[in-house]
């Protein structure tokens, strides 16, 4: 029987996983802004390799490959992937959920789409988006609403809370269980200490990341890029619109950790100051309001002119193949 020693409750999977959020933690600090950056040398250098483990591992908490091109195609449906997300993140502000618990939930959705097709009737994709955001809720929230209460927000089908448990287990078995993924809330900390290491403007470059994250969800040439870029991306765009900064570029931004690629960074950041700029035509009206505002998403974001139709109680549905 063990002692007082808990580790032995961790998860394998997460051995080192639960270390994400101590990422930038290493390199800063919260007590002022004037000491924000100010860990000694070593550390530094500690978080730099850890999170150079973190860029090598990335790919595993990915969708396939070819699930970019399958959306682009319709052999995916990109139209209820735009759909769910724009939910998820309406749901998000309602509750007043982490950025994080929002991110994951899409990025659990598109893992699953890209494993697995599911029946094109509307009410599945639903299910999805609705488990994934539960899933997503248990692991960064401490107050997580009912299974029936989560359900909110123009949704068309209300599911008993057995159908998601059900569901539930479906995805869980399809991802292998490797919920604590990493994304790119795993790396603008430690990027923008890197851009700011004095700590000046380091909580405006993380929130105007961070919201740059968000919006880019809806864009599905995004996921062409992986998590580290793209936050190096956020944080790039975020820096470029602080006067105090002076010019960071892609090339620079390699020289922050190991594993970074310039070119993966230039695109991205490229694909990011189109969205920021209003030139990339994004499916959801969200994005602007997401981009202009100091709110992840405002609750005036989507506008309807009809009502939405009448909820429908799904009890059994048949299962994914």
């Amino acid at each position: 029987m063990p002692g007082d020693d808990a580790s032995y409750l961790l998860c394998a999977e997460d051995a080192g996983g639960a270390f994400f959020a101590d990422v930038a933690a290493s390199t800063c600090t919260t007590a002022t802004d004037d000491d924000w950056c100010s860990r000694a040398e070593d550390e530094e250098s500690a978080a730099a390799s850890f999170v150079a483990e973190l860029i090598g591992g990335e790919a595993d908490y990915s969708p396939r490959s070819d699930y970019p091109d399958r959306l682009r195609s319709r052999c995916i449906d990109p139209t209820a992937r735009a759909d769910s997300v724009a939910w998820i993140l309406k749901v998000q502000e309602y509750y007043g959920f982490l950025p994080l618990t929002a991110y994951l939930a899409v990025n659990y959705m598109d893992r699953f789409l890209s494993l697995h097709r599911l029946p094109e009737d509307g009410w599945a994709m639903q299910l999805l988006a609705v488990t994934c955001l539960s899933l997503a809720a248990k692991m960064e929230e401490t107050l997580v609403p009912s299974l029936l209460d989560l359900q909110i927000e123009s949704t068309r089908y209300i599911f008993e809370p057995r159908t998601i448990l059900r569901m539930e287990l479906l995805v869980l078995t399809a991802l292998n269980w490797r919920l604590r993924s990493v994304t790119p809330f795993t790396f603008i900390d430690f990027f923008a200490c890197k851009v700011d290491p004095r700590g000046k403007n380091t909580r405006y470059l993380i929130g105007r990341a961070t919201q740059m994250i968000l919006a880019a969800m809806h864009d599905i040439e995004f996921l062409d890029h992986c998590p580290s870029s793209m936050a190096a991306a956020a944080v790039l765009c975020a820096t470029g619109e602080t006067p105090s900064f002076a010019l960071v570029n892609p090339r620079l931004a390699v020289n922050w950790c190991i594993g970074l690629a310039e070119e993966g960074v230039r695109s991205c950041y490229k694909l990011m100051q189109q969205l920021v700029s209003g030139n990339r035509a994004v499916t959801a009206a969200a994005v602007a309001v997401n981009l202009c505002s100091d709110e992840v998403l405002s609750s005036n974001s989507s506008s309807c002119t009809t009502p939405p139709p009448p909820k429908r109680r799904k009890r059994s549905p048949p299962p994914v193949t």
